[in-house]
């Protein structure tokens, strides 16, 4: 019986290292093909989702990693990375950024900087998506006209817990660290840890850990 198991389970690898190979080289044509700016050592675990509207733009540094769907990081949750990027909007990524899951929509502008990771099922949003006064929502057709939206800026060396919310308007720190299931509203300094609905500040975190950290993790995230 042991023998099975491990008999099943290098199939079950196999399986899976061949699929991201695929997946992979599938992914780098298609996002480039929908006009996306790819640096070189671009791997995805999985086939992502991207709408892009002909005027936006989504750029990525080397070492662009991303984990999709049901068998990858399986933490629950599971689900591809989206990226909705809307009229003259712009998504940009540093080198060695790591996505697990992630929904990023982005209608104005979202930069996420160098080394860093955002855990599975994260979502980030610049916009409001509908309009506060009901008048408008409830028109027929609705009326977007005052929708609000602010750029959201991400630093480097930055980890986000899974299944985050970052709402428009944040700017999130170099070095910042932020706990699972956070809804994050406003800003976040650099080298400090927040949590919690809505997020708060925690603790600091020590200058050299956080940049080690995010260096470990990059090494050992596809593994």
């Amino acid at each position: 019986m042991p023998l099975l198991r491990h008999l099943l389970r290098a199939i079950k690898l196999s399986r899976k290292n061949s699929w991201a190979v695929i997946t992979t080289h599938y992914t780098r044509l298609y996002l480039r093909a929908n006009g996306a700016r790819i640096g070189k050592d671009c791997r995805s675990n999985g086939v992502p989702e991207l709408e892009m509207s002909v005027s936006g733009s989504l750029t990525a540094g080397v070492s662009f990693h991303l984990q999709n769907g049901p068998h990858y990081n399986m933490i629950g949750r599971q689900q591809k990375c989206y990226f909705m990027i809307g009229k003259n909007a712009s998504l940009t990524f540093g080198d060695q950024v790591g996505l697990s899951g992630t929904a990023i929509v982005c209608h104005l502008r979202v930069d996420i900087g160098s080394h860093t990771h955002i855990g599975m099922n994260t979502v980030i949003y610049d916009t409001d998506f509908h309009d506060l006064d009901y008048r408008k929502r409830t028109a027929v057709p609705e009326d977007y006209s005052g929708v609000v939206k602010k750029p959201v800026t991400i630093g480097s060396y930055v980890f986000i817990g899974a299944h985050s919310t970052i709402l428009k308007g944040v700017t999130i720190g170099d070095r910042a660290i932020v706990g699972a299931g956070s809804v994050v509203t406003k800003d976040i300094p650099e080298g400090e840890v927040w949590g919690g609905n809505p997020a708060r500040f925690i603790s600091r975190v020590p200058a050299g850990d956080a940049a080690a950290y995010a260096s470990i993790a990059f090494a050992t995230e596809l593994q």
